[in-house]
């Protein structure tokens, strides 16, 4: 995947308002509902704020997906904590294209997230499950591929993922600032 290319789908993305605004009333309840069960803590906040490199994001998800139900509103906190991150949102289906360059396991699994520098040159990407999620759902041996989008989420299971998905955050930012070509071009 090259810039011009990330630069395209990162463009034709919308803002998390619009994406979630999209689903049934039904989805947008079950994003609604993890979204204000979700809370930063104060360390994490304070990390977020201290971010000073811009990445473009790109949430490559379902609108009916169980996994981004419980993941993307996470992301979405992280995002609103700092202005240079700008995350926008695609539907999976409708951006196959894309979402076959990042199959995973050889399926089309979501959500997926692109990370990219601010010229939109590819910086990482990572998805369908943290390591927490997995955890979790081994533990429970769920069997099913995908949860039901309307099930209720333990916090303790929230904060473990919210923290994994930090932590990608924050290893992209710190990539991002150790760029020799970005450090040039910044003069830091």
């Amino acid at each position: 995947m090259n810039a011009d290319y990330l630069r395209q789908k990162h463009q034709a993305g919308l803002p998390y308002e619009a994406y979630v605004q999209s689903g049934t009333d039904a989805q947008r309840e079950n994003w609604q509902r993890v979204y204000d069960q979700t809370a930063l803590t104060d360390a994490q906040r304070q990390l977020l704020d201290g971010f000073t490199r811009r990445m473009n994001v790109i949430g490559l998800s379902g609108i009916w997906c169980g996994d981004c139900v419980q993941q993307g509103p996470l992301v979405q906190h992280i995002a609103e904590t700092n202005p240079c991150i700008d995350l926008r949102w695609l539907d999976r289906d409708e951006h196959i294209d894309l979402q076959e360059k990042v199959a995973i396991n050889a399926g089309h699994r979501v959500p997926v997230f692109l990370f990219c520098a601010e010229d939109y040159e590819p910086v990482a990407w990572y998805g369908d499950r943290t390591l927490s999620r997995y955890r979790t759902l081994a533990a429970q041996q769920l069997g099913a591929s995908c949860p039901l989008p309307s099930a209720a989420v333990p916090q303790d299971e929230l904060a473990a993922t919210l923290q994994d998905w930090v932590d990608q955050f924050e290893r992209v930012h710190l990539l991002l600032r150790l760029s020799g070509r970005l450090r040039q071009l910044h003069g830091d």
